[in-house]
């Protein structure tokens, strides 16, 4: 028993040594930059998409993470999102893209959250759902829903690439279109409890280009929250398709926000 003990505890020290030395040391004190980012996909993705903005930051020193939202309610994908803060070590700017603006409005009343960046996303505000964020708003004809009986949602194949990814090379738009994660409808309509916006501080990151959402609506939606704007030619994917442009203003955010916690 002793002896399986110790090659249990040889594997487990192989294992955990290397990867505890991954990221350089990072300050935690809470009164410098934030060091620390957390990238949360929305609807129809997964956190793949955010390789190229994963690399820029990465390159630039910081330390990322990405959640993997489950899409099967709000409450499943705070969860998942408090999940990957809980292992944060100091602020964090944590990073939301469409339906993934939903989630971190609420998972952003997390402590180790500094600061929130929307990239062409949802900000609802406390008592909102989803869904009332459209209302008012031009109609998106590109951007087709295909709702299934048990209530889950996939892209429509033949509308994805106008409607999701215009300015993806037709070979990666169609791995997308086929990769895709479906999302529980249901989601839309679930009321957001909390807004982290209104306590802490929030860039916008909004593609001109964006199939999914009238420009009006995005705008709206990003001044009502106090963001700063950033605005780039991109289609809805603006997270795969602008990383430096993203990089940038997470980067911005990672700089800015503990002073603007102090502000507010």
């Amino acid at each position: 028993m002793k002896r399986t003990q110790a090659i249990l505890a040889t594997v487990v020290a192989a294992t955990i040594g290397p990867a505890t030395h991954a990221q350089p040391a990072l300050a935690t004190n809470g009164t410098g930059p934030a060091q620390n980012v957390v990238l949360v996909h929305g609807a129809f993705a997964d956190g793949s998409g955010w390789r190229g903005v994963y690399d820029e930051l990465t390159r630039r020193g910081y330390r990322v993470t990405i959640v993997q939202n489950p899409l099967t309610s709000l409450a499943d994908d705070v969860a998942s999102t408090r999940r990957i803060l809980d292992r944060q070590d100091g602020p964090t700017i944590l990073v939301g893209h469409s339906w993934g603006g939903t989630v971190i409005t609420e998972a952003g009343m997390h402590p180790n959250v500094a600061g929130l960046v929307y990239v062409s996303a949802l900000v609802p505000d406390a008592g909102e759902s989803t869904a009332q964020q459209y209302q008012g708003f031009a109609a998106t004809p590109e951007f087709v829903i295909d709702v299934q009986e048990d209530g889950f949602g996939f892209l429509n194949p033949q509308h994805f690439q106008a409607g999701f990814a215009h300015d993806v090379g037709d070979a990666d738009a169609a791995f997308m279109r086929d990769a895709q994660v479906p999302i529980s409808m249901s989601v839309f309509e679930t009321r957001v409890q909390n807004a982290a916006w209104r306590t802490k501080p929030s860039w916008a990151v909004i593609a001109t280009e964006d199939k999914a959402f009238d420009q009006a609506m995005l705008v709206h939606m990003a001044e009502r929250a106090g963001a700063q704007i950033t605005r780039v030619p991109a289609s809805h994917a603006v997270f795969m398709t602008q990383p430096k442009v993203v990089a940038a203003t997470i980067e911005r955010a990672a700089r800015e926000a503990v002073a603007g916690i102090a502000r507010k």
